[in-house]
């Protein structure tokens, strides 16, 4: 939710502050006392038993307030902030919500360095080949596993036990605690606390520019044929209607399994599922690689390429380019996740005010409706702490303080204009069912016309206003409005597909396997240059028979071997 979710991830990932729909969660143990907790030492102890409860037995305040400032060290890849009301020249050791945690907690956040979050991952693993690891850390789940295996990472079950909000221990029941057990040790430790979100939000459709449709003359596509044919017009049948042959039918950036401006939508309409293991014709999970569905797509997408109906340098453009060309009106066609109208499509209307976006679920294909993949659990980024910091318990509290900033008394405080940036506040766990939530309460509220309905989200009463502002005419509403509250926009469409069951779940949610961890790196460099060559024409179709022999033999079938083992201890229903 979020904005550029997601190394990406996810999540897709982003989005804004109040809405926290794209972005994070928490769960589980036992408890001694505050100070061993590292928390806030307890009242003294009496000769009357009555009188004080003793540390033990004191009950521990989610965001309590240390007595002496707590320092707590980070490391940040700061996101480029969505909103344009962020004032010029803040920076994120200034960010509103550190002020208001070390306010509210006592808690100050240090940043050991901050880069711009495409450098993140080169200067983090600097940090970690130097041993130079801050107290608290956002990480995804293969440097976890790494960590894990490292024995870095300190232990969170008692502080997670003791300092765990009400509020974040029921996120983390959302799904039966699955997600948050994967973060244990052997011995059953809690290491990690996860940033899941419901998995229906990584469904694929498709966003096109309804007013290119109409210069061409063509409908929301049904078929592959349909699509294949809008591609084709906004290729060459000047669509903006200015005379030039500058613009191309759909958007693509390098990385063709990212968080946005992908190829995952196109692979999925034509059955193809690379990057994963769906469950295969014997009952067992194949590898997506490996299927011909798969080379079908890279053939398709050769061919669109040879047609011009892809960006001629696209496998040298990252998200922000695709963005750029997008925002210049050069390209009017995405597949993607629901959240495109709160960024970027939002700055294609500011650009261009005519410019009208419609989303639709994926094409059939050779009479196959088309099914997006969906992740059997979408875990983000995962709270951890160095083994050797004092106090586990203010990681914890951090994680607690970002929910209780998005209630509704906080809404007017926390904003844009205000210096509070939600992209350079980590770590955000987020609510799993606040999309479902917000979207069934703001239209049961609209249709109502009911402005004192009671929103269980402070966000859902901030979406139900913009909805209401859009609804008279304020075009900056546009974007919040069509992802999260229209029945024909972004989560309103996911939900459709959702409920029709026309989506493919994935069949692995466990951690990295130990060969994903030693060789997955090296593997997903073979299958990105593999396919990126097929698809620009320097490599044959056929490549692919030659790339999936080497990939199983140079580890893909011990990944298999090891997905499979622990799929037969947790097979999908």
């Amino acid at each position: 939710m979020q904005r550029k979710l997601a190394s990406r991830l996810i999540s897709v990932l982003i989005i804004t502050a109040v809405m926290l729909a794209a972005c994070s969660n928490s769960k589980d143990s036992s408890s001694p006392s505050a100070s061993d907790a590292g928390g806030s030492p307890s009242a003294p102890a009496t000769s009357d038993a009555s009188a004080s409860p003793t540390a033990a037995e004191e009950a521990k305040d989610p965001l309590g307030k240390y007595p002496e400032p707590v320092t707590v060290t980070m490391v940040l890849g700061a996101r480029t902030p969505e909103s344009k009301e962020v004032p010029a020249g803040l920076t994120p050791d200034q960010n509103g919500y550190l002020k208001k945690l070390k306010e509210m907690t006592n808690i100050e956040v240090k940043y050991d360095w901050t880069v711009p979050y495409e450098q993140f991952t080169q200067k983090f693993k600097l940090s970690i080949a130097s041993g130079d690891l801050p107290d608290v850390m956002y990480v995804d789940q293969i440097t976890f596993e790494q960590f894990k295996a490292q024995g870095v990472l300190g232990d969170l079950t008692q502080a997670y036990e003791d300092y765990a909000s009400p509020t974040i221990k029921k996120w983390m029941a959302f799904d039966d605690g699955a997600s948050i057990n994967m973060m244990k040790s052997d011995d059953g430790k809690l290491l990690g606390l996860p940033s899941y979100s419901d998995a229906n939000q990584s469904l694929q459709t498709v966003w096109i520019r309804a007013d290119w449709l109409k210069n061409v003359g063509l409908e929301a596509p049904q078929t592959f044929e349909d699509l294949e044919k809008i591609a084709d017009a906004f290729t060459h049948k000047d669509p903006d209607q200015d005379g030039k042959a500058d613009t191309y039918g759909l958007a693509l950036m390098k990385t063709l399994n990212f968080w946005g401006f992908d190829a995952r939508g196109f692979f999925n309409m034509m059955g193809a599922y690379p990057y994963n293991f769906i469950k295969g014709t014997d009952g067992g999970l194949v590898a997506g690689e490996m299927l011909p569905e798969t080379k079908n797509a890279l053939a398709k997408l050769a061919e669109w390429y040879k047609n011009g109906l892809l960006d001629k340098e696209w496998a040298f453009k990252d998200e922000n380019k695709v963005v750029e060309d997008m925002v210049a009106g050069k390209v009017g066609m995405s597949f993607g996740e629901w959240w495109y109208p709160n960024w970027p499509l939002n700055l294609v209307k500011d650009s261009e005010p005519k410019a009208e976006w419609i989303n639709v679920p994926l094409p059939s294909y050779n009479g196959n409706p088309g099914k997006s993949l969906v992740p059997r659990a979408r875990i983000g980024k995962i709270l951890v702490v160095n083994k050797d910091f004092a106090h586990p318990e203010a990681a914890i509290k951090m994680a607690n303080f970002y929910p209780e900033m998005t209630k509704k008394e906080y809404l007017d405080i926390a904003t844009p204009a205000q210096g509070f940036v939600y992209e350079w506040y980590e770590p955000r766990i987020s609510n799993p069912t606040e999309m479902e939530t917000n979207y069934v309460q703001v239209n049961e509220a609209l249709k109502a016309n009911d402005d004192n309905y009671p929103f269980e989200n402070g966000s859902g009463a901030m979406l139900y206003e913009t909805a209401k502002k859009y609804a008279g005419g304020d075009a900056a509403s546009w974007g919040l409005t069509f992802s999260r509250a229209s029945e024909d926009g972004g989560w309103g469409v996911t939900r459709k597909v959702r409920d029709a069951g026309t989506f493919v779940r994935s069949g692995y949610a466990g951690p990295p396997t130990p060969t994903q961890v030693e060789k997955g790196a090296s593997l997903l460099k073979l299958t990105d240059e593999t396919f990126t060559k097929i698809i620009m024409g320097s490599a044959s179709v056929d490549a692919f028979d030659k790339f999936a022999e080497d990939w199983k033999k140079l580890g893909g079938n011990d990944i298999l071997k090891e997905v499979n083992d622990w799929y037969a201890k947790n097979p999908m229903e």
